[in-house]
């Protein structure tokens, strides 16, 4: 027997796509809705019932009738994109969410998890950092901290049970290869496969605690079953940090290669570290469990595979799909 109705808001990004896998395998039923604009449809799990819909347009609330919870991933989160254009970045980041939370209420969907980031650290000089230090600077990382504070708002004048999750340096198969900056691991993956020099922006030194998916999606099916997580926030990262150039050496050593990169002035509003206190969420039995270098191991196999190579995606949909 199925184990509930799901929603997943951004189901054909990289974490979406992945945490759709994980809760059919589970036994649920997957509605995800994503608009295309950054996602991509061929990653999304043919099992789930996918609309092709914006986040900010009206008339969602039927997408959510029946459902036990929402996964509300989607976003625009690249950094670069975001502080290029600040207005699209606060309608679909803030109007979007408060669309996604309204059609929940309308609906009757109490449970929502959604996606905070560690951006909203970006100015602190605290490691590693605990949810209660905020140091937004980006467009992005504000638009993240509004969006909180509506949620918050819906918390308590609509009774929504929200837990709110603070994503580090996700990676692992499906990552976004595609955006205007590339997030490093897939960017280093690829140029490396082609015998390309990689980028980095400044001297590489910059350090990120980054985490892999099927640990990131622990967490996630923990919030269905856990009431311990209602009414919180968590980061959800290794609770380490490894420097830009020290990625590229490990995934040098893993494809055998000595490509030397090509340095790019360095990046605005971004942070110099980032590492999670983890504190919270291994209070509640969770712990990350891929080390990075099987972390990289399993990332250049997926984008050799079905990025280089471009063999299809098990259990993943052709292009056919349905428009809300």
């Amino acid at each position: 027997m199925p184990a509930g109705r799901v929603v997943v808001t951004g189901v054909a990004g990289f974490i979406g796509s992945n945490l759709a896998d994980r809760l059919i395998a589970d036994g649920y039923h997957v509605v995800g809705i994503d608009s295309l604009a950054y996602g991509v449809i061929e990653q999304v799990p043919a099992a789930v019932e996918f609309h092709e819909a914006d986040i900010r347009r009206p008339g969602l609330e039927p997408l959510f009738r029946g459902a036990m919870a929402v996964f509300h991933l989607a976003a625009k989160n690249c950094i670069a994109d975001c502080e290029s254009d600040p207005l699209e970045t606060s309608d679909i980041n803030v109007t979007g969410s408060v669309n996604v939370f309204e059609s929940a209420r309308r609906a009757g969907v109490s449970r929502i998890v959604y996606a905070e980031s560690s951006a909203l650290y970006e100015g602190s000089t605290v490691f590693p950092t605990p949810e209660t230090e905020e140091a937004p600077r980006s467009a992005y990382a504000l638009s993240k901290q509004a969006e909180r504070l509506f949620a918050h708002w819906y918390a308590r004048t609509h009774g929504l049970k929200m837990t709110a999750l603070r994503y580090f340096g996700v990676y692992g198969p499906r990552q976004d290869y595609r955006r205007t900056i590339p997030p490093v691991m897939s960017a280093f993956i690829l140029h490396l496969l082609k015998g390309t020099r990689p980028t980095i922006y400044g001297d590489g030194s910059k350090r990120r605690d980054f985490v892999f998916v099927d640990d990131v999606n622990d967490f996630h099916v923990r919030c269905l079953d856990d009431a311990r997580t209602i009414g919180r926030v968590f980061n959800i990262g290794s609770g380490t940090s490894a420097s830009v150039m020290e990625i590229l050496d490990r995934l040098q050593a893993v494809l055998g290669t000595n490509v030397v990169p090509e340095h790019r002035p360095d990046l605005p509003a971004e942070a110099l570290e980032t590492r999670a206190d983890i504190t919270a969420a291994r209070a509640l039995g969770w712990n990350p469990r891929v080390d990075l270098d099987e972390g990289l191991r399993r990332s250049v196999a997926f984008i050799r595979d079905h990025v280089v190579e471009g063999r299809p995606i098990s259990g993943a949909r052709a292009t056919a799909h349905t428009a809300a």
